[in-house]
């Protein structure tokens, strides 16, 4: 399968992630439900702390391996995928769907991911 997503453009995926996804519950209009607001935000802070510890262009400290960061991008996709219902805000369907939505998307950007590709050239890094 081809992968089409380099490590520079998922590096800023992200980001981009971790800036919206905060911001989800008022957007989507749950931001009364203090437990998937708080799920909101954690998993925004937590995905901007673990890219900026990544071995990869556009980043802080690059202590924790491509690979490593696949793995976790994983795991939160599936928790933010577990979160309406082990938080117990499931019936809520605006904030069911969005962390759905966001587990969906997250494993969805981490499958299509190359571990080798890197961007071809400055174009491709500013497509996004």
């Amino acid at each position: 399968m081809n992968k089409p997503i380099s490590r520079d453009i998922h590096i800023l995926i992200d980001y981009s992630y971790a800036a919206i996804v905060p911001l989800l519950p008022e957007l989507a209009g749950f931001s009364k439900l203090r437990m998937a607001k708080t799920a909101c935000r954690l998993l925004g802070a937590g995905a901007l702390g673990y890219t900026l510890l990544t071995k990869a262009p556009y980043t802080a400290l690059r202590v924790l391996p491509f690979r490593a960061h696949l793995v976790i991008d994983a795991a939160v996709s599936l928790l933010a995928l577990a979160t309406p219902w082990l938080l117990g805000f499931s019936r809520n369907s605006a904030a069911r769907n969005t962390l759905v939505t966001v587990g969906l998307a997250g494993l969805s950007v981490n499958l299509l991911t190359d571990l080798a590709k890197k961007a071809d050239s400055a174009q491709e890094t500013l497509f996004i």
